[in-house]
């Protein structure tokens, strides 16, 4: 039987059989409303809400772990239900990831559910960034995933992880984890809107959307916080966003600003209409924690000194190879001017004589699930499963770390 990919995320899982082309992406969380509180929104049931102000989240994963199991267990039976994907797990074998550096007693509960309340024939578990790797092998006909030299930065919801793999094989010890992410991220803005502006601090849903509508990583950071400085470079900058009423507005939006000089007439014109804010260096602050934490008080270093510091403890002949094979995933790298401002840091950080290379694909938030697809079309994923047989006869323990 084919087997099932499931790439389960801190914020979305990715799921899909092995003979798919493309993932289905569903929230990984329980979704309620202030305007209806009896019903928990799951998944693509969350079109159905008409009233999203208020909207909370109940998470399964608690600081980066799946803790939350009931609320795991809750999302997994509408996924693998009829109206979900209608994909079944009963006596099919299965791919499924896990944080870095997971904790044993996790990895056996989940072991448990899986076999036990869904009865998957085998199951394989490995983390995103492996499968992302996995991946890249598979698409750059020059290297095998024997002799694959790379670092894969995993920008994700809870965390930011830098992994370095040497000759296909994760080192361990070189994984470097950086406690900024998208919630991090979203919570900041949050904070940022609510002090300047409204009180958005229930708007979890609306506000993660502002950010992903107008952020960007600043370039040269010092010389952007001088927007205040002249009218007219604040006029470049400055985006109002119109919030949704979720009646005649469903998703707010950038509004274009009319070219009028003056503001108070500006203000009279948007007088009754629907409501605003206006956003100015909030726009590239918040995806600045990404580079610097310690601005919001987080004592840890951005992602170039962890790229740079990974390499530490990977050997010396690898260096010049993982920096040329930067791999970048995660759905809190999609910030318009990313790529060019880590790959700048990297390089002022990185010796004279190597070369530095990024690689950013086309759809990074789906990048593992891809990997996990090939890898379970592969010759030898049978026997990477640990199966039904083995957890009956001696439980978790003879799993082995398959």
């Amino acid at each position: 039987m084919d087997a099932v990919v499931l790439d389960n995320g801190a914020y979305t899982a990715k799921v899909g059989l092995s003979t798919q082309d493309d993932p289905t992406i569903v929230p990984n969380c329980i979704m309620k409303a202030k305007a209806e509180r009896r019903r928990a929104f799951i998944g693509t049931q969350i079109d159905e809400c008409r009233d999203a102000s208020g909207l909370f989240f109940i998470l399964c994963f608690q600081k980066g772990y799946l803790l939350n199991w009931d609320i795991q267990k809750t999302v997994w039976d509408h996924i693998f239900s009829n109206e979900g994907t209608g994909i079944s797990l009963e006596d099919r074998p299965m791919v499924i990831t896990e944080p870095q550096l997971n904790f044993a007693s996790i990895q056996e509960a989940t072991m448990e559910i899986l076999f036990e309340e869904y009865h998957c024939s085998g199951v394989h578990k490995c983390t995103t960034a492996e499968l992302a790797a996995y991946n890249y092998a598979a698409e750059s006909d020059e290297s095998p995933l024997q002799a694959l030299n790379c670092v894969v930065i995993d920008v994700g919801y809870s965390f930011t992880h830098v992994v370095p793999f040497v000759r296909g094989r994760r080192i361990e010890r070189g994984i470097r984890r950086i406690e900024v992410g998208g919630k991090v991220l979203t919570n900041h803005l949050k904070e940022l809107i609510s002090y300047r502006h409204l009180n958005m601090m229930d708007e979890s849903y609306v506000v993660n959307q502002i950010k992903e509508d107008v952020c960007f990583v600043s370039q040269d950071f010092k010389d952007d916080m001088r927007v205040h400085t002249s009218a007219e470079k604040r006029s470049k900058l400055v985006v109002e966003y119109v919030l949704p009423d979720f009646t005649t507005v469903k998703r707010g939006f950038i509004r274009k600003m009319s070219n009028k000089s003056n503001e108070k007439d500006q203000e009279e014109e948007r007088e009754g209409d629907q409501q605003s804010v206006r956003l100015c260096n909030e726009r590239f602050t918040v995806p600045e924690l990404l580079f610097n934490p310690s601005d919001v008080g987080i004592q840890q270093v951005g992602i170039a000194e962890a790229v740079i510091d990974c390499l530490k403890d990977c050997p010396v002949y690898s260096h010049s190879e993982l920096l040329r094979n930067v791999l970048i995933i995660g759905g809190s790298s999609l910030f318009p001017g990313f790529i060019p401002r880590l790959k700048a840091e990297i390089r002022a950080l990185a010796p004279d004589d190597l070369e530095v290379s990024l690689i950013f694909p086309e759809d990074p938030i789906s990048y593992g699930w891809y990997g996990g697809k090939e890898l379970a079309c592969s010759d030898g994923f049978k026997d990477m499963l640990f199966t039904r047989e083995e957890y009956d006869e001696n439980g978790y323990s003879a799993s082995n770390g398959k």
